[in-house]
Protein backbone atom coordinates (compact mmCIF):
# COMPACT_ATOMS: atom_id res chain seq x y z
CA UNK A 1 0.00 0.00 0.00
CA UNK A 2 1.40 3.40 -0.95
CA UNK A 3 2.11 5.95 1.72
CA UNK A 4 -0.45 8.67 2.30
CA UNK A 5 0.34 12.33 2.99
CA UNK A 6 -0.46 11.57 6.62
CA UNK A 7 2.39 9.05 6.73
CA UNK A 8 4.88 11.27 4.97
CA UNK A 9 4.28 14.44 6.92
CA UNK A 10 3.36 13.25 10.40
CA UNK A 11 6.26 13.17 12.83
CA UNK A 12 6.28 11.26 16.09
CA UNK A 13 10.00 11.53 16.77
CA UNK A 14 11.75 13.86 19.18
CA UNK A 15 14.49 16.19 17.98
CA UNK A 16 17.46 16.86 20.23
CA UNK A 17 18.24 20.53 20.80
CA UNK A 18 21.85 20.05 19.68
CA UNK A 19 20.69 18.46 16.42
CA UNK A 20 18.45 21.41 15.63
CA UNK A 21 21.07 23.99 16.61
CA UNK A 22 23.43 22.36 14.09
CA UNK A 23 20.70 22.39 11.43
CA UNK A 24 19.89 26.02 12.22
CA UNK A 25 23.55 26.97 11.94
CA UNK A 26 23.90 25.22 8.58
CA UNK A 27 20.88 27.05 7.13
CA UNK A 28 21.67 30.43 8.70
CA UNK A 29 18.03 30.75 9.81
CA UNK A 30 16.92 32.89 12.72
CA UNK A 31 14.07 31.77 14.97
CA UNK A 32 11.49 34.02 16.60
CA UNK A 33 9.12 32.50 19.17
CA UNK A 34 5.97 34.54 19.75
CA UNK A 35 3.45 34.16 22.59
CA UNK A 36 0.20 36.16 22.33
CA UNK A 37 -1.23 36.84 25.78
CA UNK A 38 -4.11 38.61 27.50
CA UNK A 39 -4.52 38.29 31.27
CA UNK A 40 -2.48 35.09 31.61
CA UNK A 41 -0.56 35.98 34.78
CA UNK A 42 -1.15 32.51 36.24
CA UNK A 43 0.66 30.67 33.44
CA UNK A 44 2.81 33.09 31.43
CA UNK A 45 5.79 32.94 33.80
CA UNK A 46 6.04 29.16 33.50
CA UNK A 47 5.68 29.18 29.71
CA UNK A 48 8.20 31.96 29.12
CA UNK A 49 10.63 30.90 31.82
CA UNK A 50 10.95 27.29 30.71
CA UNK A 51 11.36 28.21 27.05
CA UNK A 52 13.93 30.85 27.92
CA UNK A 53 15.96 28.50 30.11
CA UNK A 54 15.91 25.71 27.54
CA UNK A 55 16.48 27.53 24.26
CA UNK A 56 17.60 31.16 24.65
CA UNK A 57 21.18 32.13 25.30
CA UNK A 58 23.67 29.30 25.46
CA UNK A 59 21.44 26.81 23.61
CA UNK A 60 21.03 29.37 20.81
CA UNK A 61 17.98 27.69 19.26
CA UNK A 62 15.60 30.62 19.78
CA UNK A 63 16.95 34.05 18.82
CA UNK A 64 13.93 36.09 19.93
CA UNK A 65 11.41 35.25 22.65
CA UNK A 66 8.57 37.75 22.32
CA UNK A 67 5.29 38.21 24.16
CA UNK A 68 2.65 40.37 22.48
CA UNK A 69 0.43 41.62 25.29
CA UNK A 70 -3.11 42.47 24.23
CA UNK A 71 -3.96 45.04 26.91
CA UNK A 72 -3.78 42.75 29.94
CA UNK A 73 -5.26 44.12 33.15
CA UNK A 74 -3.20 41.84 35.38
CA UNK A 75 0.57 41.31 35.75
CA UNK A 76 1.04 39.34 32.53
CA UNK A 77 3.47 41.82 30.96
CA UNK A 78 5.62 42.22 34.08
CA UNK A 79 5.82 38.49 34.76
CA UNK A 80 6.68 37.72 31.13
CA UNK A 81 9.43 40.34 31.13
CA UNK A 82 10.93 39.06 34.36
CA UNK A 83 10.85 35.50 33.01
CA UNK A 84 12.99 36.52 30.04
CA UNK A 85 10.70 37.64 27.23
CA UNK A 86 10.79 40.86 25.27
CA UNK A 87 7.29 42.24 25.77
CA UNK A 88 5.43 44.44 23.30
CA UNK A 89 2.05 45.99 24.00
CA UNK A 90 -0.21 45.26 21.05
CA UNK A 91 -1.32 48.90 20.81
CA UNK A 92 2.30 50.09 20.63
CA UNK A 93 3.20 47.99 17.57
CA UNK A 94 2.72 50.08 14.44
CA UNK A 95 0.15 52.40 16.01
CA UNK A 96 -0.25 54.00 12.59
CA UNK A 97 -2.07 50.82 11.53
CA UNK A 98 -4.55 51.00 14.39
CA UNK A 99 -5.26 48.14 16.77
CA UNK A 100 -7.89 45.44 16.67
CA UNK A 101 -8.21 43.17 19.71
CA UNK A 102 -7.66 39.51 18.95
CA UNK A 103 -5.19 36.67 18.73
CA UNK A 104 -4.76 37.03 14.98
CA UNK A 105 -3.96 40.70 15.37
CA UNK A 106 -1.18 39.81 17.82
CA UNK A 107 0.37 37.26 15.45
CA UNK A 108 0.06 39.62 12.48
CA UNK A 109 1.65 42.54 14.30
CA UNK A 110 4.41 40.30 15.67
CA UNK A 111 5.83 40.32 12.16
CA UNK A 112 6.75 43.98 12.64
CA UNK A 113 8.74 43.46 15.86
CA UNK A 114 10.58 40.24 15.00
CA UNK A 115 13.09 39.33 12.33
CA UNK A 116 13.23 35.52 12.45
CA UNK A 117 13.09 33.49 9.26
CA UNK A 118 11.05 30.92 11.19
CA UNK A 119 8.13 31.99 13.39
CA UNK A 120 6.99 29.72 16.22
CA UNK A 121 3.69 30.45 17.97
CA UNK A 122 2.86 29.10 21.43
CA UNK A 123 -0.24 29.87 23.50
CA UNK A 124 0.19 31.52 26.90
CA UNK A 125 -2.34 29.48 28.89
CA UNK A 126 -0.62 26.08 28.86
CA UNK A 127 -0.84 24.06 32.08
CA UNK A 128 0.32 20.60 30.97
CA UNK A 129 3.11 20.80 28.41
CA UNK A 130 6.87 20.57 28.01
CA UNK A 131 9.63 22.34 26.15
CA UNK A 132 9.77 19.63 23.49
CA UNK A 133 6.85 21.56 21.97
CA UNK A 134 9.46 23.99 20.61
CA UNK A 135 11.87 21.41 19.19
CA UNK A 136 8.95 19.47 17.74
CA UNK A 137 7.61 22.48 15.85
CA UNK A 138 11.04 23.53 14.60
CA UNK A 139 12.23 20.06 13.60
CA UNK A 140 10.48 19.76 10.22
CA UNK A 141 11.22 23.37 9.24
CA UNK A 142 14.93 23.05 10.00
CA UNK A 143 15.42 19.63 8.43
CA UNK A 144 13.04 19.66 5.44
CA UNK A 145 13.07 22.66 3.07
CA UNK A 146 9.79 21.47 1.53
CA UNK A 147 7.84 22.12 4.73
CA UNK A 148 6.27 25.58 5.09
CA UNK A 149 3.88 25.09 8.03
CA UNK A 150 4.01 22.79 11.06
CA UNK A 151 0.99 22.09 13.26
CA UNK A 152 1.28 20.42 16.63
CA UNK A 153 -1.14 17.74 17.77
CA UNK A 154 -1.71 16.22 21.19
CA UNK A 155 -4.18 14.62 23.57
CA UNK A 156 -6.39 17.31 25.07
CA UNK A 157 -8.06 16.66 28.44
CA UNK A 158 -11.09 18.62 29.59
CA UNK A 159 -11.31 19.60 33.25
CA UNK A 160 -13.97 21.96 34.55
CA UNK A 161 -15.83 21.73 37.82
CA UNK A 162 -16.24 18.03 38.53
CA UNK A 163 -15.64 16.97 34.92
CA UNK A 164 -12.39 15.20 34.09
CA UNK A 165 -12.38 13.76 30.59
CA UNK A 166 -8.93 12.70 29.32
CA UNK A 167 -9.87 13.29 25.66
CA UNK A 168 -12.72 15.76 26.10
CA UNK A 169 -10.91 18.95 25.10
CA UNK A 170 -11.17 20.68 21.75
CA UNK A 171 -14.92 21.33 21.69
CA UNK A 172 -14.70 23.93 18.93
CA UNK A 173 -12.36 21.69 16.95
CA UNK A 174 -14.77 18.75 16.97
CA UNK A 175 -18.03 20.67 16.60
CA UNK A 176 -16.98 23.46 14.22
CA UNK A 177 -13.54 23.21 12.63
CA UNK A 178 -13.56 19.55 11.66
CA UNK A 179 -17.08 19.62 10.13
CA UNK A 180 -16.16 22.76 8.18
CA UNK A 181 -13.04 21.11 6.76
CA UNK A 182 -15.02 17.99 5.88
CA UNK A 183 -17.29 20.16 3.74
CA UNK A 184 -14.81 22.62 2.24
CA UNK A 185 -11.29 21.11 2.48
CA UNK A 186 -11.72 17.34 2.92
CA UNK A 187 -7.99 16.71 2.41
CA UNK A 188 -7.31 18.71 5.58
CA UNK A 189 -9.45 16.26 7.53
CA UNK A 190 -6.17 14.42 8.09
CA UNK A 191 -4.92 17.26 10.29
CA UNK A 192 -5.39 16.09 13.85
CA UNK A 193 -5.49 19.52 15.54
CA UNK A 194 -6.43 22.11 12.90
CA UNK A 195 -6.92 24.76 15.60
CA UNK A 196 -3.70 24.04 17.47
CA UNK A 197 -2.25 27.24 18.93
CA UNK A 198 1.20 25.67 18.76
CA UNK A 199 2.40 25.97 15.19
CA UNK A 200 5.35 27.26 13.20
CA UNK A 201 5.71 28.78 9.76
CA UNK A 202 8.31 30.25 7.45
CA UNK A 203 8.15 34.04 7.53
CA UNK A 204 8.46 34.16 3.74
CA UNK A 205 5.13 32.32 3.60
CA UNK A 206 3.27 33.91 6.52
CA UNK A 207 3.98 37.45 5.33
CA UNK A 208 2.07 36.70 2.10
CA UNK A 209 -1.13 35.59 3.87
CA UNK A 210 -4.21 37.52 4.91
CA UNK A 211 -4.66 37.20 8.67
CA UNK A 212 -8.03 37.22 10.49
CA UNK A 213 -7.73 39.42 13.56
CA UNK A 214 -9.49 36.96 15.85
CA UNK A 215 -9.48 33.22 16.51
CA UNK A 216 -9.66 32.34 12.83
CA UNK A 217 -5.92 32.89 12.40
CA UNK A 218 -4.80 29.31 13.13
CA UNK A 219 -7.27 27.71 10.73
CA UNK A 220 -6.86 30.38 8.04
CA UNK A 221 -3.09 29.87 7.90
CA UNK A 222 -3.55 26.11 7.50
CA UNK A 223 -6.07 26.53 4.67
CA UNK A 224 -4.02 29.18 2.88
CA UNK A 225 -0.80 27.18 2.94
CA UNK A 226 -2.66 24.11 1.71
CA UNK A 227 -4.34 26.05 -1.10
CA UNK A 228 -1.14 27.74 -2.27
CA UNK A 229 1.53 25.13 -1.71
CA UNK A 230 -0.31 21.83 -1.38
CA UNK A 231 -0.49 19.20 1.32
CA UNK A 232 3.20 18.36 1.14
CA UNK A 233 4.02 21.82 2.48
CA UNK A 234 2.16 21.03 5.72
CA UNK A 235 3.59 18.84 8.48
CA UNK A 236 2.15 17.85 11.84
CA UNK A 237 4.06 16.77 14.91
CA UNK A 238 2.98 14.68 17.88
CA UNK A 239 3.61 16.81 20.98
CA UNK A 240 2.09 14.33 23.41
CA UNK A 241 -0.32 16.07 25.76
CA UNK A 242 -1.56 19.61 26.14
CA UNK A 243 -3.86 21.14 28.73
CA UNK A 244 -5.03 24.71 29.19
CA UNK A 245 -7.74 26.75 30.83
CA UNK A 246 -11.22 26.25 29.35
CA UNK A 247 -13.71 28.91 28.40
CA UNK A 248 -17.41 28.90 29.17
CA UNK A 249 -19.67 27.39 26.53
CA UNK A 250 -21.16 30.80 25.67
CA UNK A 251 -17.69 32.22 25.04
CA UNK A 252 -17.12 29.63 22.32
CA UNK A 253 -19.88 31.13 20.16
CA UNK A 254 -17.89 34.17 18.96
CA UNK A 255 -14.87 31.95 18.33
CA UNK A 256 -16.98 29.67 16.18
CA UNK A 257 -18.35 32.58 14.15
CA UNK A 258 -14.81 33.76 13.44
CA UNK A 259 -13.79 30.28 12.28
CA UNK A 260 -16.78 30.01 9.98
CA UNK A 261 -16.08 33.43 8.52
CA UNK A 262 -12.43 32.56 7.84
CA UNK A 263 -13.43 29.40 5.96
CA UNK A 264 -16.25 31.13 4.08
CA UNK A 265 -13.96 33.92 2.88
CA UNK A 266 -11.61 31.28 1.44
CA UNK A 267 -14.26 29.16 -0.25
CA UNK A 268 -15.33 31.36 -3.13
CA UNK A 269 -18.58 32.49 -1.57
CA UNK A 270 -19.63 36.04 -0.70
CA UNK A 271 -17.31 37.70 1.80
CA UNK A 272 -18.80 38.06 5.28
CA UNK A 273 -19.39 41.47 6.79
CA UNK A 274 -16.65 43.10 8.83
CA UNK A 275 -18.67 42.53 11.98
CA UNK A 276 -21.72 40.50 12.94
CA UNK A 277 -23.96 40.50 15.99
CA UNK A 278 -24.24 37.08 17.63
CA UNK A 279 -27.18 36.63 19.99
CA UNK A 280 -27.21 33.83 22.55
CA UNK A 281 -29.82 32.88 25.11
CA UNK A 282 -29.61 31.10 28.43
CA UNK A 283 -32.90 30.70 30.18
CA UNK A 284 -34.53 34.09 30.19
CA UNK A 285 -31.26 35.96 29.82
CA UNK A 286 -29.93 37.17 26.49
CA UNK A 287 -26.38 38.11 25.50
CA UNK A 288 -25.17 39.83 22.34
CA UNK A 289 -21.63 39.67 20.99
CA UNK A 290 -20.20 42.11 18.46
CA UNK A 291 -17.90 39.70 16.60
CA UNK A 292 -15.01 41.17 14.61
CA UNK A 293 -14.51 39.32 11.30
CA UNK A 294 -11.97 41.67 9.71
CA UNK A 295 -8.73 40.44 8.22
CA UNK A 296 -5.36 42.12 7.93
CA UNK A 297 -3.63 42.26 4.53
CA UNK A 298 -0.40 40.33 3.93
CA UNK A 299 2.34 41.95 5.99
CA UNK A 300 4.54 42.07 2.91
CA UNK A 301 2.10 44.56 1.36
CA UNK A 302 2.14 46.95 4.32
CA UNK A 303 4.35 50.02 3.94
CA UNK A 304 7.18 49.77 6.45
Amino acid sequence: MSKTWFDRRTYRRQWRTEELVDAKRSTGARVSLVIPAVDEADTIGDVVGRIHDAFVGEAALVDELVVVDGASTDDTARIAREAGARVHALADIRPDLGVRPGKGEALWKAQFVTDGDLLVFVDADLTEWDVHFVTGLLGPLLTDPGVALVKGFYDRPYRAGGADEPFGGGRVTELVARPLLALDRPALGQVIQPLAGEWAVRRAVFETLRVPVGYGVDLAALIDVHDRLGLDAVAQVDLGRRAHSHQRLQDLGPMSVQLMAAVRSRSGGPSPSDRVLLRQFRGGDAAAWDVDLRERPPAREVVR
